[in-house]
């Protein structure tokens, strides 16, 4: 059964203030994914050592990876990416709109990768939006729209998953909706999966979104002494199958 996560990575830092992109490494080997979303990821930037930590994460679990620079300055670069043990190929990846009123809000992106499982082709768009509720709004529509979930190449089984910094109970949350089912409510399981802040999970902004050719087997944010410490955000885990 293939196994998809999404964890927001704290650009490697965790909660004791630790730079340690092996511990982040662990925490998603022990899971043991197919598919990996990660965001705040950074490359080759002073603050974290120069280390590409996208690559990096992808050398250790010995999986292809796909970058987005959603911030670039000059050579140092901040974003998301997708890792996958699967056959694999890049769609597209861009930038989010921001929010006109407030210049300084930092750049957001998405992207997304194709990969096969069981010889069908499966859509995965990662994304990390905005603080602002109406920035957030605004991205939301823009994902919902013909850029990417209206895009003529989106057919078939989709997930789109990542940081929303938005609840279920959001606008940014029935946007999408519209388009896509929200994986835990398929769930058959009812296991905990709040993300935030990874000491005490108390909020569901991380989230995962299927199409109809999506089973969801189960949701679930790990919580342990390895995850609660990683990052400010634990991992959250799906297990479906296509149908």
């Amino acid at each position: 059964m293939p196994r998809i996560l999404t964890y927001n990575v704290h650009r490697c830092v965790g909660v004791d203030r630790r730079l340690d992109v092996a511990r982040v490494a662990q925490v998603i080997a022990r899971l043991r994914p197919d598919i990996v979303a990660l965001q705040e990821l950074d490359v080759g930037r002073a603050r974290t050592g120069g280390v590409d930590q996208a690559h990096e994460i992808a050398r250790r679990l010995e999986m292809a990876v796909h970058f987005h620079a959603a911030l670039k300055v000059e050579e140092e670069l901040y974003g998301d990416a997708i890792l996958t043990t699967l056959p694999e190929q890049l769609v597209q990846a861009g930038p989010l709109p921001g929010y006109p009123r407030i210049q300084s809000l930092e750049p957001r992106g998405a992207l997304w990768v194709q990969v096969e499982i069981e010889g069908r082709l499966v859509q995965i768009i990662n994304t990390h939006l905005g603080l602002v509720p109406r920035e957030q709004q605004i991205q939301a529509r823009w994902i919902a729209g013909p850029k990417w979930l209206d895009h003529p190449e989106r057919v078939g089984p989709t997930i789109l998953l990542g940081d929303f910094n938005a609840t279920a109970s959001s606008l940014v949350h029935r946007t999408l909706t519209d388009r896509l089912q929200p994986a835990r409510s398929l769930s058959p399981h009812k296991s905990p999966t709040s993300t935030f802040p990874s000491t005490l999970p108390v909020l569901r902004i991380d989230h995962l979104f299927v199409s109809e050719e999506i089973r969801v087997q189960d949701v679930f944010a790990p919580f342990n002494s390895l995850t609660r410490i990683a990052s400010d955000h634990l991992p959250l885990v799906m297990d479906f199958e296509l149908v």
